[in-house]
């Protein structure tokens, strides 16, 4: 559930975590989910076959899009939508002005243009299964657009959990990955893409 706290904006839950408020709501779980899944798939995946044009860095009109939603989904608003973006912890989407684009996750092409990566190492969670092929052949992206890298290991093993019960953690040095000319980006506090990252940089690790 998605409400509103005067004092601190959008939170999901039935309390604001800043100030445990109760706040407004704005959107019960079930509308939440289905909006998110065509938010998704308008921005990631296939924005011309719901009738949006994106521009090369992920953009799209922010007016455009709410009115394809709203034709979809009657109860959606563009505040239901800011509301979406605004709370999610995992920082998916943005807003800027006029134009709204998802941060990573695409299988569309796009070339996004996120500040360069600060962080020296990186993390990668695979199944034990991969962890040879890839250690050999490097990481390149698999149905996406780019790389997905965690900037801790904590974070790269709960994305690989997700997908198998004994994640392996490979560690990127992103650092001489950089210095010999390989960009990465930094999207979020947790997630930094790249086009592909070659074997040489990588190597296991334990927490």
């Amino acid at each position: 559930m998605i409400r509103k706290c005067n004092e601190h904006g959008y939170f999901r839950g039935h309390e604001c975590p800043e100030c445990g408020d109760n706040g407004r709501y704005v959107l019960d779980d079930e509308r939440e989910e289905r909006l998110g899944r065509f938010i998704s798939g308008a921005l990631r995946h296939f924005p011309e076959d719901v009738g949006l044009e994106m521009d090369m860095q992920g953009w799209v009109n922010l007016d455009n899009l709410c009115n394809i939603m709203e034709s979809r989904y009657r109860w959606s608003t563009e505040e239901r939508l800011i509301a979406l973006i605004d709370s999610d912890v995992k920082k998916r989407y943005e807003a800027e002005g006029s134009r709204i684009r998802a941060r990573y996750g695409h299988s569309v092409n796009v070339n996004l243009d996120y500040p360069g990566n600060e962080f020296a190492y990186l993390y990668y969670g695979v199944s034990l299964e991969e962890v040879d092929m890839l250690l050999e052949n490097g990481i390149t992206p698999i149905r996406q657009r780019y790389v997905h890298l965690s900037t801790s290991y904590r974070k790269a093993n709960e994305a690989a959990s997700v997908h198998t019960e004994n994640p392996v953690v490979i560690e990127v040095d992103a650092e001489t990955a950089q210095q010999n000319g390989l960009f990465f980006m930094s999207v979020n506090d947790d997630i930094v893409l790249t086009d592909e990252v070659p074997p040489e940089y990588l190597n296991v690790v334990e927490e």
